[in-house]
């Protein structure tokens, strides 16, 4: 328990640096490989390494980073324009310690009162949940990736 409390501590999170862009992505990779891609088919994995290596699709997305010290730990990609978020991963070491829950806070803060849309795997759908957003349909399959598209409304006390 000790280590979990100076771990958080550690933490910080930032933009990140288009240099620093190539380590977030293979990291969402690492964590997709372990959490999500057991519940999606071939077609769906090979779908999001192609996502991760498609420079068009990857235009326009601002990253947000937690680090432990200088370790990449976890990460927020949105589409600024749409204020739609593509990738959210966090190690699996760092789980359960309110790293996601940080990342999302400053991504909110960049985009204070706005509604914020994903496309939630079936494995983060209680986190987002938790986190406040909502389903806004049922799950979908596409090109063999799952997921529930949700949204995060600011509620009233928030805009205040």
């Amino acid at each position: 328990m000790c280590r979990m409390e100076k771990m958080k501590s550690e933490v910080s999170i930032r933009k990140l640096s288009a240099e620093e862009r190539s380590a977030a992505l293979d990291l969402a990779w690492r964590v997709f490989s372990e959490y999500e891609s057991p519940d999606y088919s071939n077609e769906g994995t090979e779908e999001f390494w192609k996502c991760l290596h498609d420079k068009e699709y990857l235009a326009g997305i601002e990253y947000y980073g937690a680090f432990d010290g200088d370790k990449l730990i976890g990460l927020v990609g949105i589409r600024s324009d749409r204020k739609h978020i593509c990738f959210f991963f966090v190690d699996g070491r760092y789980h359960r310690q309110g790293i996601g829950t940080r990342l999302f806070k400053s991504v909110q803060q960049g985009y204070p009162g706005q509604t914020i849309t994903l496309n939630s795997s079936p494995y983060g759908v209680p986190f987002y949940h938790a986190l406040g957003f909502e389903v806004t349909d049922k799950e979908q399959t596409v090109n063999g990736i799952r997921f529930t598209p949700m949204k995060y409304e600011v509620s009233a006390e928030e805009r205040e």
